[in-house]
């Protein structure tokens, strides 16, 4: 499982990278709105991911929950600028596909972490 945490560090910096790269794009006024939201609900997630390596089994699942939320709360503001239109639909596809790959491997971590918390 040590592996599939390892993973998620490179995913993490190749979806921030895209992203960070999407928020300069948007328009002045949301860049420091919903972008400024959106960056950092990104960091938080990836602190929270480095912080996985650090934080004991019995904990582990309040980490990844909170990482997961993170996730869920990127996929909604993506959701607006879509909706918004200050997204095109390849870019926000792209970024969903980012999302999806860390989500799978986050709900592969907490399947196997809630199955050892409840041994």
């Amino acid at each position: 499982m040590k592996e599939n945490k390892l993973q998620l560090i490179p995913k993490a910096e190749r979806y921030i990278q895209y992203m960070i790269e999407v928020i300069i794009k948007l328009p002045r006024t949301e860049k420091f709105n919903i972008g400024t939201e959106y960056k950092n609900s990104m960091y938080k997630m990836l602190r929270g991911i480095l912080y996985l390596s650090k934080v004991n089994d019995k904990n582990i699942i309040e980490v990844l929950n909170k990482i997961d939320a993170e996730l869920n709360c990127q996929r909604i503001y993506l959701r607006i600028m879509k909706k918004n239109r200050w997204l095109d639909e390849r870019k926000f596809n792209i970024a969903m596909e980012q999302i999806y790959e860390i989500g799978k491997i986050l709900g592969g971590l907490i399947k196997y972490y809630g199955k050892m918390d409840k041994k």
